[in-house]
């Protein structure tokens, strides 16, 4: 099968996209005003919540990228998963209860108070260009796993999936996020379950003979252990998972929303816990699936046209089309679906979100009515859908998405997770110092990002990142205490 769906599947994908479109319609009238567009009455249960979470992490990136990262190498990638438990601790311990102590939507409204506007202004700006680049790579990722089922160009995937996001967003507000949140995580774990039980069960040699391959191969490498930070080692793919993990459940907008539509702050730490626990298994099991294609691959190689087998991310798309039953495609395509709009959505609302708070009501209209709040939340997702997209397109020529994703991360966090680690730590460090610092750590990470320097493994740059900011701010502190 090539180029287009049988029609059992058709219906299995379109039954589902009409669905999660109008679940997400059916919110419509408790987004009616900006507290439920942004906070869902802060009414949620901790179990949907952290569902939420969930479905957040778990995007195309993890569903496509981590079975194409498997496939074209091992499972030291996988490492990133056991950084979240570290996370979420620190979360739960700081980060949750600082949040739910104020009235304030805005996670950088901490950072005004503590340094003062410029703060807030600088987060918001990084925390924009780094969901612009989430969203094209997640759009990017589901049309390249679409393309070869439909027959539809990668342009015209993307910008088909980029309308229905926007729109059932826009109608639905943070509630329609969450609850087609909790429906997609479930989708694209069943889907994920039946596609390993397809490979194992394809096997010639029976399932046994997925293990023998990939062990003969390295596949379940974890990296080295090594102490180079030149190298994607075991421990710097671990620190810089902890690093963005801390970022995501500390200062990320889409998180810290979550935490406020809790209902309590129990069941807003109950949704860190559940978020960060059921992505270790679901992990293993991307992982896994990308490990378990090298080895059907490598019994059945006429079966990979040579043009696929060149790109690792296209491998499983290419499975997906060809090699599932009738039925279980549709269901597959549904959750390569499911994982793209779990994402997305939340990057529109919570991008949507911020430019309300941060800008439009800190500068522009302090006394803003109901009325021109939502016309400018539901303006605000628009244009960000928009972007979303134009920024997939651009993503087309990328070599590894998932490589791309962690480059640009890395970058666009900045001086973001240092700024506010240095207020909750460092709590004599004043505005100045703390601007100081902040230049300061942008400028390292613009030199080992633009440089081509080879001192140090790219993930690094967030570590190094943020270690900067802390550093000098702490000095420059304690050199302007000492002088007064």
């Amino acid at each position: 099968m090539s180029g287009t769906l049988r029609v059992a599947d058709l219906v299995v994908l379109l039954v589902y996209l009409v669905g999660v479109f109008g679940l997400g319609c059916w919110f419509v009238r408790r987004s009616q005003t900006a507290g439920g567009f942004m906070t869902a009455g802060r009414s949620m249960s901790g179990w949907v919540v952290g569902m939420s979470i969930f479905g957040t992490y778990v995007s195309s990136i993890s569903f496509l990228a981590h079975t194409g990262k498997a496939y074209g190498g091992d499972w030291s990638a996988w490492v990133f998963a056991l950084s979240l438990p570290i996370a979420a601790c620190i979360a739960v311990r700081y980060f949750v209860p600082l949040y739910r102590s104020t009235d304030e939507v805005s996670a950088y409204a901490h950072l005004e108070n503590r340094f003062g506007p410029w703060a807030r202004v600088y987060a918001l700006v990084c925390y924009a260009l780094m969901q612009l680049a989430r969203m094209g790579t997640i759009l990017y990722l589901v049309a390249l796993a679409l393309a070869p089922l439909t027959g539809w160009d990668v342009k015209t995937i993307i910008m088909v999936t980029g309308v229905v996001v926007t729109i059932y967003t826009l109608l639905g507000g943070i509630e329609a996020v969450i609850w087609t949140d909790v429906v997609q995580s479930v989708v694209l774990t069943l889907g994920a379950i039946f596609c390993a039980g397809v490979i194992l069960t394809h096997m010639p040699e029976g399932p046994g003979q997925v293990f023998e391959i990939a062990q003969a191969s390295s596949k379940f490498d974890l990296g080295s252990f090594g102490l180079s930070l030149q190298e994607s080692t075991f421990w710097v793919v671990l620190i810089y998972g902890i690093f963005i993990n801390l970022q995501n459940f500390g200062i990320d907008q889409g998180f810290v929303q979550r935490y406020l539509t809790a209902k309590s702050d129990r069941a807003a730490k109950l949704s860190v816990w559940l978020g960060a626990a059921l992505f270790i298994p679901a992990s293993t099991l991307f992982f896994f699936i990308g490990t378990g294609l090298f080895a059907f691959y490598e019994v059945e190689p006429g079966l990979l046209p040579e043009a696929v087998a060149g790109k690792a991310d296209s491998v499983y798309p290419h499975f997906i089309a060809n090699e599932l039953p009738i039925g279980l495609t549709g269901l597959l395509i549904a959750a390569v679906f499911a994982a793209a709009m779990s994402s997305v959505d939340t990057s529109l609302n919570s991008c949507a979100t911020l430019f309300h708070c941060d800008i439009y009501k800190r500068f522009i209209r302090p006394d803003a009515s109901e009325r021109d709040s939502m016309r400018v939340l539901h303006g605000t997702t628009l244009v960000w859908g928009l972007a979303g997209t134009l920024m997939a397109l651009a993503m087309i020529q990328v070599q590894s998405a998932l490589d791309a994703w962690w480059n640009l991360q890395g970058i666009f966090a900045g001086g973001m997770l240092g700024l506010f680690l240095l207020g909750l730590i460092a709590k004599g460090v004043s505005s100045k110092p703390a601007m100081i610092a902040g230049l300061v750590g942008v400028a390292l990470i613009a030199w080992l990002s633009l440089s081509g320097q080879s001192f140090f493994h790219k993930n690094l740059t967030i570590v190094l990142g943020t270690s900067t900011v802390i550093v000098v701010g702490v000095v420059l502190g304690a050199l302007l205490k000492s002088k007064r």
